[in-house]
């Protein structure tokens, strides 16, 4: 099946926007997860994301399914991001 126009584009949206929600979250995870000075952890955390984007752009197109794609993303994401948030006790 080949990757031309809406095809690209239902797979390019998941892959930009999806991956640096991923990315984020997975920052905020290493940030709550470090026992670091908080600054040392942001940074690390943010250093890692762009690990974690790269990662998942490459997933996405390798997966060629968009829906598959979104909830995975999205699943993924909020699970690190509230963990992340519970570790640092921002949470509750």
């Amino acid at each position: 099946m080949e990757l031309t126009g809406w095809r690209l584009l239902a797979l390019a949206a998941p892959a930009l926007l999806g991956g640096y929600a991923l990315a984020t979250a997975s920052g905020i995870f290493l940030v709550g997860l470090l026992p670091v000075p908080l600054g040392e952890a942001v940074l690390a955390g943010n250093l890692l994301g762009f690990a974690c984007y790269a990662v998942a752009v490459i997933w996405v197109f390798a997966l060629r399914r968009p829906v598959r794609a979104w909830l995975q993303l999205l699943l993924a994401s909020g699970i690190l991001a509230a963990s992340g948030l519970l570790l640092r006790g921002q949470l509750l």
